[in-house]
């Protein structure tokens, strides 16, 4: 009877936590959904939201494991039959235990918390490069441009007539092949 009984309360916690879990999840997605970022910025806020859920997952573990070793410790008070020394020691095993799983969920916070700084700090970075890398092509199409135009209004029949003409020529070429003709060019 108390076996059953101890695996319908293991499966109700479980059930529990997976709710809890879930709650969170929903919670951080609608304030995800709410920010609306950039297609390159959905992944660290996925990536963050998942952190988040994660972190309080493990706090909400945390304050369980220390909820039932406030139990342990009041059941065991309530024990006669055993002896106060069997007690303390058992206590203090728990306690190091507590205490180990929570340094150990400490520095996953930790981890996880400088592994999302990062990958805020390489999202800005890339999306920085992005744009500093359309502006240069901007800037090549526009001298591109312009050499062909210049090249165009001159007219010194040197031969620089068929130049031109390869000039517009290519930039006529889809811009995928912009990066393949600009050297050719300049």
């Amino acid at each position: 009877m108390a076996n059953g009984y101890r695996t319908l309360s293991q499966h109700l916690n479980d059930l529990k936590k997976e709710n809890f879990s879930l709650k969170l999840r929903i919670y951080f997605l609608e304030e995800r959904v709410q920010q609306k970022g950039e297609g390159s910025r959905d992944d660290v806020y996925r990536r963050n939201i998942e952190l988040k859920v994660e972190v309080e997952s493990l706090k909400r573990e945390l304050q369980e494991k220390q909820q039932a070793l406030d139990k342990t410790w009041v059941a065991a008070e309530n024990q006669t039959n055993r002896s106060e020394a069997a007690l303390r020691q058992h206590y203090e095993e728990r306690q190091r235990e507590s205490e180990h799983v929570y340094e150990l969920l400490e520095n996953k916070i930790q981890l996880l918390q400088e592994e999302a700084r990062l990958a805020r700090s390489e999202a800005e970075q890339a999306t920085a490069l992005a744009k500093a890398e359309a502006q240069r092509c901007q800037e090549l199409v526009a001298k591109l441009k312009e050499a062909t135009r210049t090249k165009g209004d001159s007219g010194s029949g040197d031969g620089c007539d068929t130049a031109a003409q390869r000039w517009v020529y290519k930039s006529k070429a889809p811009s995928h092949f912009l990066p393949f003709t600009v050297p050719y060019l300049l």
